[in-house]
């Protein structure tokens, strides 16, 4: 949440399964991957990382990102996999 009527831009943090293989992303989609070009091209700042690399865990990751320099913390909004 933020107090910005327009704030515009959208941060995303995904965790990847550790199966994710990023040598089969191609297209559109690999830019998701790349923060620059997503940055460029969709107006969001991407982070993604896999489950293994979730430490201590995937829950502590998600809430260690969230917390800002100032020491708010951004909102999330969960989204699995069907």
């Amino acid at each position: 949440m933020t107090a910005k009527p327009d704030p515009d831009d959208v941060d995303v943090f995904l965790v990847m399964h550790d199966t994710f293989d990023l040598g089969q992303v191609t297209g559109e989609a690999r830019l998701v991957f790349d923060h620059p070009a997503a940055q460029a091209h969709f107006g969001a700042s991407i982070f993604w990382l896999r489950q293994l690399a979730a430490l201590p865990n995937e829950e502590a990751a998600v809430r260690g990102w969230q917390l800002k320099r100032d020491g708010t913390r951004r909102g999330v909004v969960e989204i699995t996999e069907a």
